[in-house]
């Protein structure tokens, strides 16, 4: 009985002095060394052998070839021939030796799951475009939902898969199911390859010219309308990716599809999640920032004030994006005359100076800086930034250094507030602690 508390005592003080539980639960149990990866040397999850006789962790060996290592960590031998082997002889001792160390915390390693190969990869991936081709939507919809099942398994999977050519392929039978009417025989294809790209991002060229189909983009808008909240999301992070890898001409053929803007709009308008919501001021992001048409399409859905409330209580990265869109229709000349009518517009944009991110800053000073130097005389836009602190938190912003292009604007944007200033000056110490006031 002495024996044990003996035994439990250092633990005991051990678990007192650092207050939190071992994050390794096998930390004050001796491991065998065969049961070490030679590279992380922790204890082996899903072991695998190199042709050099050396058996490593499956994740650390992968980690350790896809950075460029060409030769065997313990042995040094060249690797003319990477396949790894499972070795389920050790890993079956592992477990075992799992099992009787339960005592000591020790959780059993599951079996892993055999990850999938190239050839599997790509004779899967042959099927299913075999299937496409052939309008046979229902075994489309099943092959897609094993690549899927596949992908989520590992980060292995994905690369496996994506590098066999999942984006080509998947854009290729979207477009083929796309032209079915989407709402009879295409749609559980469609939408079951929706969900799947976004898995295997980013796409090739190949898959772009796919993707930006009449007939796609006409599915991707149905979707985005009148889709379930998974469906909506998988659109939203479609479009996001095929805007962002597209030349801007290309974009702008893009924004002339009917019902594209006015769907996005509608999702950011009326949130139904956040990640829907990023998605899809991304899109119109690329949009905006390619086609003054889409600009004012967007503007015309009343995107504005649902912008600016996003930017009084949102995280960085909504705010961040819900800067850029509005930055961005804020080129055109209706944007503006919105903007204008908002009481929310100047102080939101000066509120956001200096206190989000750099980013942030560059797309808030952009945004001002169209509005005062667009402003009609009188227009009382410039008198307003200077009433909430913009003079201030442009001449920090150029003593705190920015971008050539934000320099240009901030010097601007100094220059257009200069003539408004006067006795009034509303600041906030903490924006401007450490302003060095040259007056």
């Amino acid at each position: 009985m002495a024996s044990a508390r003996r035994t439990q005592k250092p633990s005991s003080r051990f678990s007192f002095v650092k207050r939190i539980p071992t994050a390794d639960p096998t930390a004050e149990l001796p491991v065998p060394a065969a049961f070490r990866c030679p590279i992380s040397l922790e204890l082996m999850k899903d072991p695998v052998t190199l042709h050099t006789g050396i058996t490593y962790d499956r994740q650390s060996i992968e980690s350790w070839l896809e950075v460029g290592s060409l030769t065997c960590p313990v042995t040094n031998q060249a690797l003319g021939n990477d396949e790894l082997l499972p070795n389920h002889t050790i890993r079956r001792l592992i477990q075992d030796w799992c099992v009787a160390n339960r005592s000591f915390g020790v959780e059993r390693i599951p079996t892993p799951r055999i990850p999938v190969t190239s050839i599997q990869a790509s004779e899967l991936l042959s099927e299913i475009a075999f299937a496409g081709r052939r309008g046979d939507r229902a075994r489309c919809q099943e092959l897609v939902g094993k690549i899927k099942a596949l992908g989520k398994e590992s980060e292995r999977n994905r690369r496996c898969i994506g590098s066999a050519g999942a984006g080509r392929v998947l854009s290729a039978c979207f477009s083929e199911s796309a032209t079915d009417s989407f709402e009879r025989s295409g749609v559980g294809a469609a939408k079951e390859i929706l969900s799947a790209l976004p898995l295997f991002f980013p796409v090739d060229q190949d898959s772009c010219r796919q993707l930006s189909s009449p007939k796609s983009l006409d599915s991707i808008v149905s979707v985005l309308r009148s889709g379930d909240l998974d469906a909506r999301l998988n659109a939203a992070l479609v479009l996001r990716e095929l805007l962002s890898s597209l030349p801007p001409r290309q974009i702008n053929g893009v924004a002339g599809t009917d019902g594209l803007v006015e769907a996005l709009s509608k999702l950011i308008q009326n949130p139904i999640s956040p990640r829907v919501t990023k998605a899809s001021l991304v899109a119109a992001f690329h949009l905006v920032a390619s086609s003054d048409r889409a600009a004012a399409a967007l503007v015309d859905t009343g995107i504005i004030p649902s912008l600016l409330e996003i930017l009084v209580d949102n995280d960085k990265g909504m705010c961040e994006k819900a800067l850029a869109v509005l930055d961005g229709v804020l080129g055109c000349s209706r944007g503006r005359e919105m903007a204008y009518g908002h009481a929310l517009t100047v102080p939101v944009l000066v509120k956001k100076m200096l206190r989000v991110s750099d980013m942030a800053t560059e797309f808030a000073v952009s945004a001002l800086w169209k509005l005062c130097r667009n402003e009609k005389r009188g227009g009382g836009c410039s008198m307003e930034a200077v009433q909430v602190g913009a003079f201030q938190k442009s001449l920090l912003l150029l003593q705190v250094g920015c971008s050539g292009a934000t320099k240009e604007k901030a010097n601007d944007l100094l220059k257009l507030l200069n003539g408004c200033r006067g006795s009034m000056e509303c600041t906030e110490a903490v924006d401007f602690r450490g302003l060095k006031r040259p007056f």
